[in-house]
């Protein structure tokens, strides 16, 4: 298996909306519809203008089988150090539990090394209990208690 890993391209967009609408809570918040949904667009944009953002799939030869989006923080705490945040993950269907999932976040680790960062951190659903087993055993610890406020739109 040939895994490779690269920035998203806004050609990539169909499919990557297709994989975050591809399970039980995204499917009630992702918009599938042909055109794709132009505030996709905007968003790609504002990301890939961004060189704190990092949109990055995970391929087979030229098949796209995950994703996850990087965005480094600048913080004051730490001494000033930086962190890298983890949204958006998702592994393609056909492809999960098949450890890509795993070499996808291991390729994301040495990135934030990279890029200087003290920590990484993301939020899983709490409904989420596979997602948040394999970030445990990824060594990631459920340390704070996170808090989201949504808009009414």
């Amino acid at each position: 298996m040939d895994l490779s890993f690269r920035n998203a391209t806004e050609n990539d967009l169909r499919a990557l909306v297709q994989m975050l609408g591809d399970d039980k809570l995204g499917s009630t918040r992702e918009d599938l519809s042909t055109p794709i949904n132009v505030r996709y667009i905007e968003a790609f944009t504002s990301i890939n203008s961004d060189p704190n953002n990092e949109l990055i799939m995970a391929c087979i030869n030229k098949d796209i089988v995950g994703m996850l989006q990087l965005t480094f923080i600048p913080y004051l705490t730490y001494i000033g150090s930086w962190r890298c945040l983890i949204e958006g993950v998702r592994i393609h269907s056909e492809y999960r539990g098949k450890g890509l999932g795993k070499k996808l976040f291991e390729w994301s680790i040495q990135r934030a090394k990279e890029r200087n960062c003290r920590l990484i951190q993301l939020t899983s659903d709490k409904t989420r209990g596979d997602a948040i087993k394999f970030y445990e055993s990824l060594g990631f610890v459920a340390s704070h208690e996170g808090f989201k406020f949504h808009f009414v739109s």
